[in-house]
């Protein structure tokens, strides 16, 4: 078959990426079409945290397939494989914001425990159904959380050895989907890879999210609200840097391994709403002159907030030879860049005005 482009479309290998119009999915999703000869096939719920804003520069691109599916619906997760026959599962779909996870856990544990175990089942019979070449070629990659470790100390990091810990029902939901992932391995066969990532952060992050948070509410002049005092530590890891990761594993790891993804930027917090009052103090000066980090205020700290997250990464760097590009302050400050740029983007977000167009053009999930 050939595409209205000319490409052969029969010669190109197709990868279902679940969760791609969420942040990180949305990010791996562009560069699959820009870096790759991959035909993605999107499934995507649309819950609170998907945009179809965030996918704009690629949705019309014949080798990008938009499914309104959620992953916990069995029957159309066996009708979608049935009808692209995917060389394998990039599974990111999942309730991801901590603070929500404790005010209301059931979503997570449906979409992040119940959702995978489902698309576990889609995809082991499928893979089961493949002639040996393609079974041969198949992969399930299972994208994860550093969260699921719990917390360290000052010293020491994460790794593909460290024990699970989680302490938020967000971590813990994330921890038994990745339980699940393994033993589908390791009693099935099924060919299954996982990766756990430290916190990310860039273009088109919903702005609950710590970063973007504090960006459009220093823009608004709202105060910047610290949990604690601040000194909670987290690895950055800029979401393109995160995608290029993902790609590379799902294109070269070894099956059945688990490969931690960091950023190599620890910074406490406030050490972050610092780096981001400097930067907008430049970029986008207050009225006045006044410098941001006026803004700054110190509220309660949230139940179960783990002290210090930190990956090794060194396995997937010495095996697999990706590092990130970005820096913190580079990152930070094309993170920064894009917000300032793309108001429309924000506003819809804000306003509801991106899910009314979901709703208008999709209706219900199916």
């Amino acid at each position: 078959m050939i595409g209205g482009n000319g490409l052969n479309m029969t010669a190109i290998k197709t990868v279902f990426v679940t969760g791609g119009a969420g942040f990180i999915g949305s990010a791996l999703v562009r560069l699959l079409i820009a870096e790759s000869a991959w035909q993605v096939v999107n499934i995507d719920k649309l819950t609170y945290a998907g945009n179809l804003e965030s996918l704009a520069g690629v949705a019309d691109h014949p080798r990008h397939v938009f499914k309104r599916t959620d992953i916990g619906d069995r029957a159309a997760l066996d009708n979608l494989f049935a009808e692209y026959r995917p060389a394998g599962v990039i599974h990111l779909a999942a309730e991801s914001h901590v603070d929500r996870s404790i005010a209301s856990p059931a979503d997570f544990i449906h979409t992040n425990i119940v959702g995978t175990y489902t698309l576990l089942e889609a995809a082991r019979e499928y893979w089961q159904s493949l002639p040996e070449t393609e079974k041969a070629g198949f992969r399930f990659h299972h994208v994860s959380t550093d969260e699921v470790f719990g917390s360290l100390g000052d010293a020491g990091y994460f790794s593909e050895a460290t024990a699970y810990q989680p302490n938020s029902p967000y971590a813990a939901s994330k921890a038994s989907s990745d339980h699940l992932v393994r033993a589908w391995h390791h009693t099935y066969g099924l060919p299954a890879l996982i990766t756990n990532c430290s916190n990310n952060y860039g273009p088109c992050q919903f702005p609950e999210k710590l970063i973007p948070l504090m960006i459009l509410r220093a823009l608004e002049s709202k105060p910047l609200p610290i949990y604690g005092n601040g000194g909670n530590v987290r690895d950055w890891l800029y979401v393109d840097d995160h995608a290029r990761a993902l790609k590379r594993v799902y294109e070269s790891g070894a099956i059945g391994e688990i490969y931690c993804i960091g950023g190599h930027n620890e910074r406490t917090n406030l050490d972050v709403v610092d780096v981001l009052c400097a930067q907008l103090d430049e970029l986008r000066p207050r009225a006045g002159g006044r410098p941001y980090r006026d803004l700054k205020t110190f509220v309660t700290d949230r139940p179960g907030h783990d002290q210090r997250y930190a990956i090794d990464a060194a396995k997937i760097q010495r095996e697999l030879g990706w590092m990130p590009q970005e820096t913190f302050e580079t990152g930070i400050r094309k993170t920064i860049a894009w917000y300032l740029a793309n108001p429309d983007w924000v506003a819809h977000v804000q306003s509801g005005e991106y899910r009314r167009w979901i709703d208008q053009h999709y209706g219900e999930a199916s």
